[in-house]
């Protein structure tokens, strides 16, 4: 079987892997770009409830998780959301701003997929889906050779844009830490991030019923706060609290929730004492939390009865629970639900402004891949964007 010969061979028709093939063809490169898929672009089809959250105008270094915080600056700073937003207007897709500073698709993330493969196919780049990789291998007199489900193809650079675990229905697999390590880089251990978390035992049992109920709460952990909404699902908890705090939870971590985020818990119970002294606390708490989780509290956490009942110190106490409540996390929803994966190939051996090895010329990672993880709100899709974009102005530079 003859051999497909290219200047870059990109794996992985993702967001990243896309964006690295167009701005490469855009400089007069020929790429190929291989999914083993059997459709490309399948995380942005189903990001954002299909709407696809496509960046975050606010996108800052700060806004990663990272062995080394600093590995995400060189990128982020030449390929900044406005860039992106600027080709996304170009294809008259209509926007809108769902919370500060995330944008979303008016109509469908199929329109985002569509604009990369046109701006790939306006520069002539090849984009194979079904392509399954068998063995890479770097070629006599350098370059790379991959033997494929069809066919060889070679090139003197290849880009693992492969992405990480999350998501193993939509074909998420281990495959670019595997090609990190078979050419020599270190992989940092990887875990599910922006991930449901799980209870167990008593306490799944005291809040299983609720599933359904969401409020807005101050979710912390590890010197972390996020103020967003909680929702109680029939194995724990989830919402957008808890997807962005689970970065920073691990197995044993404390997590506290203030249940009263803005107000002074304290100051409030006394003021609602003073002002309906025969109320009872559940029905107090009933109109400023969801009625069913307020009297979940009163049964399981704090005695209920008539708010003149409470001396000074019972007061404080319960003010105290109400502004720091534990949560006993046992574990999370794993890969099947994570939105990213955390860790990945090491960025000691990626040079921050390329994306090239360090130790092996002419191979590149971009993406997911890498030891580079985004907060929930398009901060992950505007990485792919900005390291695709190093790399596809870096080959053959």
């Amino acid at each position: 079987m003859s051999t497909h010969h290219h200047d870059a061979i990109v794996i992985g028709a993702g967001a990243a892997g896309l964006m690295c093939a167009l701005t490469a063809g855009g400089r007069g490169l020929r790429v190929a770009v291989l999914d083993h898929a059997n459709k490309v672009g399948k995380k942005i089809l189903m990001s954002g409830g299909g709407r696809c959250n496509f960046t975050h105008t606010g996108t800052t270094p700060a806004h990663y998780l990272s062995a080394n915080p600093h590995f995400c600056k060189s990128a982020l700073a030449r390929y900044t959301p406005w860039h992106f937003i600027g080709l996304v207007e170009k294809h008259r897709i209509g926007y809108h701003e769902k919370a500060p500073g995330q944008l979303f698709c008016d109509v469908s993330s199929k329109l985002i997929v569509k604009m990369l493969l046109d701006e790939c196919a306006a520069v002539g780049v090849e984009v194979r889906s079904h392509c399954a990789i068998e063995r890479v291998e770097q070629a006599d007199g350098g370059g790379f050779r991959l033997r494929t489900a069809q066919g060889t193809f070679a090139a003197p650079a290849l880009v693992v844009a492969s992405g990480g675990l999350s998501i193993p229905s939509l074909g998420a697999s281990g495959f670019g830490y595997e090609l990190a390590r078979q050419f020599g880089h270190g992989v940092l251990p990887t875990r599910a991030g922006l991930v449901p978390l799980t209870l167990s035992g008593k306490h799944q049992e005291r809040l299983a019923d609720l599933s359904g109920v969401a409020l807005e709460v101050e979710a912390r952990c590890n010197g972390r706060s996020f103020r967003e909404a909680l929702l109680f699902t029939h194995r724990g908890v989830s919402g957008p609290a808890i997807l962005q705090i689970s970065s920073y939870w691990q197995s044993g971590d404390e997590l506290r929730l203030d249940l009263l985020p803005g107000r002074d818990a304290h100051d409030w119970l006394h003021a609602q004492q003073k002002q309906r002294p025969d109320a009872e606390l559940k029905t107090v708490l009933a109109e400023v939390l969801p009625r069913r989780f307020a009297q979940r509290l009163c049964e399981v956490w704090l005695p209920n009865r008539p708010m003149r009942q409470y001396d000074p110190p019972q007061l404080r106490q319960a003010a105290a629970l109400l502004a720091d409540w534990p949560l006993v996390a046992s574990g999370t929803e794993g890969y099947r639900t994570a939105e990213v994966t955390l860790g990945g190939v090491d960025t000691d051996g990626i040079s921050s402004s390329t994306m090239q090895s360090r130790r092996v010329p002419g191979l590149y990672f971009i993406g997911e891949v890498l030891d580079v993880t985004g907060w929930l709100g398009g901060y992950n899709f505007q990485w792919a964007w900005a390291s695709g974009h190093a790399a596809g102005q870096a080959l053959l530079a």
